[in-house]
């Protein structure tokens, strides 16, 4: 419990670190009224870690030069900027003006991709994950939408810069989509409401047939099919549990 609570003061900081503005110079008329050296000065913030003043410079750079050589950059940049500041509703909103403004824009998979990193990271609690919260009950809606928009950039663009990591996020994703079925279906079980459990964990087997929650799935289905008395269901239940776990403790 102290290592999680240094870890959540570790983190405090962490964030006030991303979230302050160290930068305060004020920007000079020079630096405003120049295009290419405003667009650097947001670089350099952004590299730093200086999100909220990166924001800011952005901001002014979209206002000032709205049709200018960096204008479709300026917006990439805020998408990551808002991305790194949590602001979820922003660079949602961001992402889905770029893509309906620019549909043939040569960076469009990055922004593709961005979406999916925002909606999983809207998904994610990291607060509850360090100090050891299961939450695998929570509302899922959000994994949904990041998992579509992964699958939404393997199809369009398969040879994507970004196509390996979200191949990689969206087994991550299947299998938290996994846990909130079983998480469903273990409540069920607690209702005695048979049916509905084994329906749940029928699901989890049709829908992500390749995550390791299809092992607490089967068991599910064991359990419920047998309180049913579907002994022939339960049987076949048993004998895939075993085909692909034969080490479960469940059996």
């Amino acid at each position: 419990m102290k290592l999680r609570i240094s870890l959540l003061l570790a983190l405090s900081v962490m964030l006030a670190a991303c979230s302050s503005s160290p930068d305060d110079e004020a920007i000079d008329s020079k630096v405003l009224n120049n295009a290419d050296a405003l667009y650097q000065r947001a670089q350099t913030n952004i590299a730093a870690g200086n999100f909220n003043t990166a924001q800011e410079i952005l901001q002014q750079h979209a206002t000032r030069y709205p049709f200018g050589p960096y204008a479709h950059q300026v917006q990439m940049d805020r998408i990551y900027v808002y991305y790194k500041l949590g602001n979820i509703d922003k660079a949602l909103a961001e992402i889905d003006r770029f893509l309906q403004l620019n549909p043939n824009h040569p960076n469009l998979d990055y922004v593709m991709y961005m979406r999916g990193l925002v909606n999983h990271r809207a998904d994610a609690n990291l607060i509850q994950d360090l100090v050891g919260i299961d939450r695998s009950d929570r509302d899922p809606s959000k994994a949904e939408e990041a998992f579509n928009d992964f699958a939404r950039l393997l199809q369009q663009f398969p040879e994507s810069t970004y196509a390996a990591d979200a191949k990689q996020r969206m087994i991550a994703i299947k299998s938290r989509l996994a846990s909130y079925e079983l998480a469903v279906a273990r409540y069920y079980l607690k209702r005695e409401a048979w049916l509905a459990a084994a329906n749940r964990g029928k699901y989890v087997l049709e829908n992500y047939p390749n995550v390791a929650e299809t092992e607490a799935a089967l068991a599910i289905m064991m359990q419920a099919y047998g309180k049913l008395g579907l002994d022939e269901l339960r049987n076949d239940a048993q004998a895939t549990l075993k085909a692909n776990f034969p080490n479960s403790d469940y059996l």
